[in-house]
């Protein structure tokens, strides 16, 4: 599975979690909290549906991720 492979799955888990955000100008850059607008509670629905939609389970000593590509570089890092 490829870096951009993740981005594509994680844009859609940000799609169902974040409706209402235009995900045209998302890229790896994009800060999570700045860029999308998500919280404590939304990163942690986020990453439920990250690990259930790439059959992974994030560390527990994984510091929060920052970006977008941060994110995909820990589901590559898990699988």
């Amino acid at each position: 599975m490829t870096k951009q492979d993740v981005f594509d799955g994680l844009k859609e888990v940000i799609a169902v979690v974040r409706p209402n955000t235009d995900l045209t100008n998302v890229n790896f850059d994009t800060p999570l909290v700045t860029g999308l607008g998500i919280d404590s509670l939304t990163m942690m629905l986020m990453s439920l549906a990250v690990e259930e939609k790439f059959g992974i389970r994030f560390p527990a000593d994984t510091p929060a991720p920052k970006t977008v590509g941060e994110i995909c570089e820990t589901v590559i890092a898990a699988r």
